[in-house]
C-alpha cells in the first residue's frame, strides 16, 4: 500500500476516535428546576438540564464538567419552533439567573429560549471561585490606598486560582472558544438544526467566536452593547466613561431646571473625586452584606458608583442627584448604595479572570491605559477597579507556557446571516461607537442606536419589539431609529431627603406577615372605631364633653394615621413605577404632603394622649378608648421604626 495512502488512513482513524471519543463524552440529562421555590415557573413548560462536556476539548478525556441549561418553550405549544439561544456577559455571570427578562420576552411567543450558564458560573459544575466577588467587596469597603486595594485584590485572585489548580480545575480551557463548543454541542443534543444568537456585553465577544467557529449553526446574530475591538477594551476606559459622564453633565447644564438645583455639576464631580480622596465617607450598612457593618467610600468607590450608574436609564436620572448626595456627604441615603456595589460583585470571578487573562487583557497594554487615563487629570488616574486588572492577569499568568489560538475578526466580514447590534448612547464600558464600527463589518449588519440609555438596551420594551420583528422575520430591514420616538432623559430633581421611604418600600416588598400582623391589626381596629365613633357622635350618644371631645380627637387621629400610610403607600407605587431608584432617597417634592400627612397625625396622637391622661377619670369606656390610641401607638412606633418620623 502507497505511503501517503497508508498516512492518510492512520490520519482519518485518529480523527474519527477523536469525534468518536468526545461524542461519547457529551450528553445532556434532565434535572430538578433551579429555582425550587419560584411557583411561577412551575406552572410554565420549562426544560432543565444538565450538558455534560469534556472540560478541555482538545483532551476528551479529560475532566467532566456540567452546564447548567434551561429551556423556555414557546407559548404557542408547537414543537417545530425556531430557538434563540443566550449568551450572558462578564465573563463570569449566570445566564439562567436572567430568566426574569425571558419568561415573558415577545420572543417566547414564537421561539424556543434557550438559557445557560457558560462553564464555571452560575448553577453550571464546577463554580470558580463563586465567593470571590464577596472578597472584593470587603476590600473596597475598607479605608486604605488604591495600592493596598490593588494587592489584596490581587493577593485574593491568586489564591482563588491556587484553591483551582489544587482541585485540578484546568483553568486554561475556560475561554470563548470552550464556550463556542460547548454551544455546539448544545445545540446538536436539543436537536435544533441551527438558531438564533443572542449575546450581551462579553456575550458578544463569545457570540462572535463562536459565529466564526459555527457559522452553520446560526440563524441570526443580535449583539447587546458589543465589544468591537479586544486590543481596545481596557486601553481606551477611562475615556469611554468620561464621554459618557460628559453628556450627562452637558445635558444638566443645558436643562434650565437641573441647572437650577444642580449648579457647575462637572465641577462638582472632580471636587468630589478630590473631597474623597482626602476625606472618605464611612456608613452603616447591613451585616449580612459586609461582616464589618460599615462601608467606606473614597474617591475610586465614587467614581465606580457613577460608572456603573451610567449602565441604566433610571440611574442615569439619578446621577446629578447622586454626585450631589456625595459631596452633601449623605450617610445614611449613601448606604443604601452598597447594594449596588454588591450585585456588581455577584458574578463567579474565578471564570472571569480565567477567561480575561487569557484573551482580553495579554492584548490590552497598561502603558495604553496609562496614556488614556492621563488625559483626564480629575479622574486622578483613571479608575482603580479596572485598572487593578492589569495586575492581578499578570501575576495570574506567570509561568503560563501555552497559548490558544486568538481570535480572527476578519472572518466576521464572511458572515452571511443578518445581524442586529444594539448600543447605548451613555454606555460607559461598551460605547455606542462599538456598535456603529461592528454593524459595518457584517455583510447584513443593522446598528441600532439607543441615544437615551446605557448598557444592554436591548432589554428594554422598545429593545424587546426590535429583536421580535428582527428575529422573526430576519429578511425585513427592521426599524434601526425605533429607539427616537422614546423619551429622553429626564433628570430626577427636587427630592425630599428620607431614608425611611426605602425601609418601608422593603417591608411591602418582603410582605412578612409575622411582623406586619401587628400593624394590620392596628390599622382595622381603628377603621372600625373611625365608622362607629362617627356615627354615635352623628347621633349624639355622648352626653359628657370629656367623651365627645375624646372621641372627636381619636376619629381625627386615625383619620390622619390612616390617611397619611395610604398617601405613603400609593407614593411608593407611584414612583417605584417611574424610577425606584429614587426611594433610596427619599420622595420627589410634589410628595411632601404625605410627610405633613403624617406629621399632623403625629400632632393629633400628642394632643388626644394628653387630652386622655389627663381627664382619664370623667371619660367613660376608658378601655375601648385606649385601645385606640394604642393602635395608633403602634402605628407610630412603626413610622419611626422605618425612620419616616
Amino acid at each position: 500500500m502507497n505511503f501517503y495512502i497508508r498516512k492518510v488512513i492512520v490520519l482519518a482513524f485518529i480523527f474519527s476516535s477523536f469525534v468518536s471519543a468526545q461524542s461519547q463524552n457529551v450528553s445532556l440529562k434532565d434535572t430538578e428546576s433551579f429555582f425550587p421555590n419560584a411557583e411561577v415557573l412551575k406552572k410554565d413548560t420549562i426544560l432543565w438540564k444538565y450538558l455534560s462536556v469534556p472540560e478541555n476539548w482538545d483532551k476528551p478525556q479529560s475532566n467532566i464538567i456540567k452546564l447548567a441549561v434551561a429551556v423556555l418553550k414557546n407559548k404557542s405549544g408547537k414543537t417545530d419552533r425556531d430557538a434563540l439561544v443566550f449568551i450572558q456577559g462578564g465573563p463570569g455571570a449566570s445566564g439562567i439567573q436572567n430568566i426574569g427578562n425571558w419568561f415573558n420576552h415577545p420572543l417566547r411567543q414564537e421561539n424556543d429560549i434557550v438559557l445557560f450558564d457558560i462553564r464555571g458560573t452560575g448553577f453550571s459544575e464546577p463554580r470558580l471561585c463563586p465567593d470571590l466577588g464577596k472578597k472584593f467587596l470587603d476590600i473596597l469597603a475598607k479605608n486604605q490606598s488604591e495600592q493596598e486595594d490593588e494587592n489584596q485584590k490581587t493577593a485574593a485572585a491568586l489564591s482563588c486560582k491556587q484553591n483551582l489548580l489544587n482541585s485540578r480545575v484546568d483553568i486554561k480551557a475556560y475561554h470563548s472558544q470552550s464556550v463556542a463548543k460547548d454551544l455546539h454541542a448544545l445545540k446538536n443534543q436539543l436537536k435544533y438544526d441551527d438558531w438564533h444568537v443572542y449575546g450581551v456585553s462579553y456575550g458578544t465577544y463569545m457570540a462572535q467566536v463562536y459565529a466564526t467557529s459555527y457559522p452553520e449553526d446560526i440563524k441570526t446574530l443580535s449583539l447587546d452593547s458589543p465589544i468591537s475591538d479586544m486590543p481596545t477594551y481596557y486601553s481606551y476606559n477611562t475615556s469611554n466613561y468620561v464621554k459618557s459622564l460628559s453628556k450627562v453633565f452637558k445635558k444638566c447644564k443645558g436643562d434650565k431646571d437641573c441647572n437650577a438645583v444642580y449648579p457647575d455639576l462637572e465641577k462638582m464631580y472632580y471636587k468630589t473625586v478630590a473631597d474623597l480622596e482626602k476625606a472618605p465617607i464611612t456608613v452603616s450598612v447591613d451585616k449580612k452584606t459586609i461582616a464589618s457593618g460599615e462601608f467606606t467610600y473614597n474617591s475610586e468607590d465614587f467614581k465606580i458608583a457613577i460608572q456603573q450608574a451610567l449602565y441604566t436609564k433610571q440611574l442615569i436620572e439619578m446621577i446629578p442627584l447622586l454626585i450631589y448626595q456625595f459631596q452633601q456627604r449623605n450617610n445614611e441615603a449613601l448606604g443604601k448604595l452598597v447594594a449596588a456595589f454588591s450585585s456588581l460583585l455577584g458574578m463567579d470571578y474565578g471564570v472571569y479572570y480565567c477567561v480575561s487573562c487569557n484573551e482580553a487583557l495579554p492584548f490590552n497594554k497598561i502603558s495604553d491605559y496609562k496614556r488614556d487615563a492621563s488625559k483626564h487629570i480629575g479622574l486622578k488616574g483613571g479608575v482603580s477597579f479596572y485598572k487593578s486588572d492589569f495586575k492581578v492577569c499578570d501575576k495570574w499568568n506567570i509561568n503560563r507556557n501555552d497559548s490558544i489560538s486568538t481570535f480572527d475578526s476578519s472572518k466576521l466580514e464572511t458572515l452571511s446571516f443578518p445581524v442586529l447590534v444594539f448600543s447605548g448612547g451613555y454606555d460607559p464600558i461598551t460605547p455606542s461607537s462599538n456598535g456603529k464600527v461592528l454593524a459595518k463589518v457584517f455583510s447584513k449588519g443593522y446598528s441600532v442606536i439607543a441615544a437615551s440609555y446605557g448598557h444592554t438596551p436591548g432589554f428594554t420594551k422598545t429593545g424587546n419589539k426590535i429583536a421580535q420583528a428582527f428575529i422573526n422575520d430576519p429578511n425585513r430591514t427592521p426599524d434601526v431609529n425605533a429607539f427616537e420616538k422614546e423619551s429622553m432623559i429626564s433628570f430626577v430633581k427636587g427630592v425630599t431627603i428620607n431614608p425611611g421611604v426605602s425601609k418601608v418600600g422593603n417591608s411591602l416588598n418582603q410582605l412578612n406577615l409575622i411582623f406586619l400582623s401587628p400593624l394590620f391589626v392596628a390599622l382595622g381596629i381603628m377603621s372600625v372605631f373611625v365608622f362607629t365613633y362617627m356615627i354615635k357622635l352623628l347621633r349624639r350618644k355622648y352626653k359628657r364633653t370629656p367623651d365627645r371631645i375624646v372621641r372627636i380627637l381619636s376619629v381625627l387621629t386615625s383619620a390622619a394615621g390612616i390617611t397619611g400610610l395610604i398617601c405613603l403607600v400609593l407614593a411608593l407605587m407611584k414612583v417605584a413605577n417611574q424610577n425606584y431608584f429614587i426611594l433610596a432617597f427619599g420622595l420627589p417634592n410634589n410628595f411632601d404632603y404625605v410627610f405633613i400627612m403624617i406629621l399632623i397625625f403625629g400632632g393629633f396622637l400628642i394632643v388626644t394622649l394628653l387630652y386622655f391622661i389627663m381627664l382619664i377619670k370623667r371619660i367613660n369606656d376608658r378601655s375601648i378608648v385606649f385601645s385606640v390610641l394604642f393602635s395608633n401607638i403602634l402605628l407610630v412606633t412603626y413610622l419611626f421604626y422605618w425612620g419616616i418620623l
